[in-house]
């Protein structure tokens, strides 16, 4: 185990006063010991990241430093926050912690917020919480509080309702709830896996610039090294519980100690450097045709594409109010090709795919699968041809039954459309099981007893379990590990190699597009704005729009400096 080293010498000239001392905490469910022996400190306006594969204990570590431990579990070892014990701490010391000593910010700004209350009364209550103040000056310090993480018109932002909101302003209020009690540390819990390239960019820089302005102390839990590249000052590492390796950033990234560390560090995928001159050959699509550039030579061109869209208009309405999703989008998908599609959130990516699939009602143009088109289909010929799509969801834990085995979950398809029953299908899971790498006993456990990695390898074999020929991937390795995440994308291209299935990849995360997409769309508020073969549109981007897509994803690389990132969503 390495030592830890000095704190970056980045904060300043004078002593740093320690935020949180982390000395042997060991956490244990009965006779299973999950964090052991761990052992490391934040100094004020420090940010520290805490990574490792999932199941490392990342988040109990961080769980801990609050006394916020499941229901079971047992800390030993010491916990020093703001030089006050946790561990061992009684209920009223550690609430009068939470929040002032230390608060968190979450994954998921959805859930974090309550959907039924105004900003401005979940802000006034978390304020009034932690300590007398008034109604009225408590909307006051509301009011700067979204001031401070650069909300615009904070004063009339309080009397919105979470869902008026876009993800990265959500995630912004979640700060300022954080920062209410005024805490000397953050703790940053993946703040960042389900925002796009841009929005989490932002709130880097909204972190950093609280780190710089009120010295805030921040642990910051990612599986996101390029992110961690860029924000933090110093890395811990963990496996299985342990710290494996502890250093000052640059020389974690340049010079790891640790084999475990190195592994982690060549799973993450890299988007080549962008020229800032646009390659001639890249092609964009004139988005009232049905043509597409060809895709080079290990491509079939689109002569008998399995999905075509033409001139394709998805329009959402609600209480009387219109917003156009997707607006005359055309393209079409060969056997066996992959299409990346990107853009930022609100693009239109996820409604290109749902639309794909008939799950979306077409205001205009046309979607046909392997030559039938969608509209005007009844509910019977529907499910026909959606015998021959599948679809791979974002979060792969909602997307299966707990209450279901495995071989239950991947053979429902098969009893749906009445293809195998049985000891058919039985056999036809644990082939499919085999196919994705688990062993065929899995096919008794139920989704708990899996890891993140080994779930999203259940939902392939079930989207895969009627052999389809096209399958529409939604964010599906965003919530993974770098190191799961890079074993699910390799297990992808063998799939797709095996069973020759055509794709719509859609993803935030560009470097992954462009390690598994034949050809990549970029959308922008809803329109097709470029088009063409991944390694010729990232390394020479045609319009500036997906030049700053590209210049706010993170590189892991401390030396690369990024500049601030500027709006490109399409109102800006």
């Amino acid at each position: 185990m390495s030592s830890a080293a000095a704190p970056s010498s980045a904060r300043g000239p004078e002593p740093a006063s320690t935020v949180l001392d982390i000395h042997s905490l060991s956490v244990t469910f009965g006779c299973r010991t999950v964090v052991d022996e761990v052992s490391f400190d934040i100094r004020r306006g420090e940010i520290v990241a805490l990574v490792g594969e999932s199941g490392s204990g990342k988040s109990l570590t961080a769980r801990a430093v609050l006394g916020l431990l499941p229901e079971g579990a047992r800390a030993s070892g010491s916990v020093l926050l703001g030089g006050v014990e946790v561990v061992g701490a009684e209920e009223a010391r550690l609430r009068a912690l939470r929040g002032t000593g230390a608060a968190v910010v979450f994954q998921d700004p959805e859930t974090a917020l309550n959907p039924v209350q105004k900003i401005g009364t979940q802000l006034v209550r978390a304020l009034r919480a932690h300590g007398p103040i008034s109604h009225a000056d408590a909307r006051d310090r509301a009011v700067e509080l979204l001031e401070l993480v650069d909300i615009p018109q904070p004063r009339h932002r309080l009397d919105w309702y979470p869902h008026q909101l876009s993800g990265g302003q959500k995630q912004r209020v979640v700060i300022a709830l954080a920062l209410s009690g005024d805490p000397d540390l953050l703790i940053a819990d993946e703040p960042t896996t389900a925002l796009d390239v841009t929005v989490q960019a932002e709130i880097l820089d909204l972190l950093r610039n609280l780190q710089q302005r009120r010295r805030t102390a921040i642990l910051f839990i990612s599986h996101n090294l390029g992110v961690v590249a860029e924000l933090a000052d110093r890395v811990v590492v963990m496996c299985a519980g342990r710290v494996v390796e502890q250093q000052p950033v640059r020389e974690l990234f340049h010079t790891p100690r640790e084999s475990y560390t190195r592994t982690l560090l060549a799973a993450v995928p890299r988007l080549p450097e962008p020229s800032g001159d646009p390659d001639p050959t890249v092609s964009v699509d004139d988005p009232r045709s049905n043509s597409t550039v060809d895709s080079g030579p290990d491509v079939p061109r689109q002569s008998d594409p399995v999905l075509r869209v033409g001139g394709l208009t998805v329009v959402y309405r609600a209480r009387g109010k219109r917003f156009r999703a997707l607006h005359e989008v055309s393209l079409a998908v060969a056997p066996r090709e992959v299409i990346g599609v990107v853009g930022e959130s609100g693009s239109g990516k996820s409604t290109l795919g749902r639309a794909a699939l008939g799950l979306v009602p077409v205001s205009a143009g046309s979607v046909e699968l392997h030559g039938t088109s969608l509209r005007g289909l009844n509910a019977r010929e529907l499910r026909a041809v959606r015998k021959n799509v599948a679809l791979v969801h974002q979060d792969v834990t909602a997307s299966l039954d707990p209450r279901r085995t495995i071989e239950q979950s991947v053979g429902e398809p098969l009893l749906v459309h009445r293809v195998a029953t049985g000891s058919l299908m039985r056999a036809r899971v644990g082939q499919l099981l085999e196919s994705v790498g688990l062993p065929r006993d899995y096919a008794t456990r139920r989704p708990a007893e899996l890891s993140g990695g080994q779930r999203q390898r259940v939902a392939l074999a079930r989207a895969l379990v009627l052999a389809p020929r096209l399958l529409v991937a939604d964010e599906p390795t965003s919530a993974l590990d770098v190191s799961v995440q890079a074993e699910i994308l390799n297990l992808f291209t063998d799939l797709r190699e095996e069973y020759g299935f055509a794709c719509l990849f859609i993803s935030h995360d560009l470097a992954v597009v462009h390690q598994v997409a034949d050809r990549v769309v970029v959308l922008r508020g809803g329109e097709m704005i470029e088009t063409g073969p991944a390694a010729a549109v990232f390394a020479h981007p045609g319009t500036e729009y997906t030049r700053r897509l590209l210049d706010a994803v993170p590189i892991p690389d401390p030396a690369h400096t990024r500049s601030p990132i500027q709006l490109v969503s399409a109102g800006a």
